[in-house]
């Protein structure tokens, strides 16, 4: 398959250009290290002359914190609903929006919506669409993992109140074979939450990446919310992970339930090993 891909200089969109390749498709990438900068592409004729030739689109950008020029209504809700109408007008059938878990009628934050009214106009549309909203990814090149890895080897690990706030954590590699099936899957039309089968608290989930890391156990240190929020105002002009939305967000958790992915997939999505922080490729396959 001919596939266009926005988004291919992120952590999602680089591994799944790299895997599809690997299965012989050919990429057609969209990023400003391609030329194309994203947020000027806002209306079908931008998109149309790329369209030529493609047999599906995957929309891989996304941004965790607004910075300078990047905003979420555009690279998030404007440029992507300008290229499905412009799948739709081209005849580009297969389309899958790579959303978040969390952007559904729940959504409270601005990252959310804006996803949330993507994936709306997406829906809306008559293709052969898939919505497919992942739980926090990890993995090597995962700009939230790494910034998780690094509090997880602090001598005491930093947590905010009481450290449970509720993760799915889901390994890449179920990320890319949930790609993979659903460009091919003749049962398109399908919303998927991409999550791992196990519910884990925040705190716990940094020991898990210590032991990652071969680390024992460490002490908690528990920060009041208000305290994280205050770090988090000025935190965010040095790393836009830093945000006092994104620490909202954290503090609500987020799950769902995995089965209908098992299902899709064929088998269960990956427990957390401590050999998967440091693989992208795909584990031995475990029986559904």
């Amino acid at each position: 398959m001919n596939i266009l891909i926005t988004g291919v200089s992120g952590f999602i969109g680089r591994t799944l250009a790299t895997a599809l390749s690997a299965a012989g498709h050919q990429i057609k990438p969209v990023c400003r290290s391609e030329g194309v900068d994203f947020k000027q592409m806002l209306s079908v004729e931008h998109w149309l002359p790329r369209l030529k030739d493609v047999d599906a689109v995957i929309n891989c950008v996304g941004i965790i914190g607004e910075r300078g020029t990047q905003r979420f209504a555009v690279l998030h809700t404007q440029a992507p609903s300008a290229l499905f109408h412009a799948c739709a007008q081209a005849g580009v059938r297969r389309v899958l929006q790579i959303s978040a878990l969390g952007a559904d009628e729940s959504a409270f934050s601005a990252y959310h919506l804006s996803k949330r009214s993507a994936d709306d106009c997406l829906r809306s549309l008559d293709l052969d669409w898939f919505v497919l909203r992942p739980s926090l990814i990890y993995g090597p090149g995962g700009k939230s993992a790494e910034l998780f890895m690094r509090l997880a080897t602090l001598p005491w690990i930093p947590v905010i109140g009481d450290g449970q706030q509720a993760l799915q954590p889901v390994h890449i590699s179920d990320v890319v074979l949930t790609v993979m099936k659903s460009l091919t899957s003749p049962e398109a039309k399908q919303t998927l939450d991409i999550v791992g089968p196990d519910t884990i608290a925040f705190a716990e989930w940094l020991q898990t990446m210590r032991a990652a890391h071969g680390l024992s156990r460490t002490r908690i240190a528990h920060i009041p919310l208000w305290i994280a929020m205050a770090a988090a105002y000025v935190g965010r002009y040095f790393n836009p992970m830093l945000q006092p939305e994104n620490l909202r967000m954290l503090q609500r958790g987020y799950w769902a339930d995995f089965t209908p992915l098992a299902r899709f997939l064929g088998r269960l999505p990956h427990t957390a090993t401590a050999a998967l922080f440091f693989s992208q490729s795909e584990p031995t396959r475990r029986a559904s």
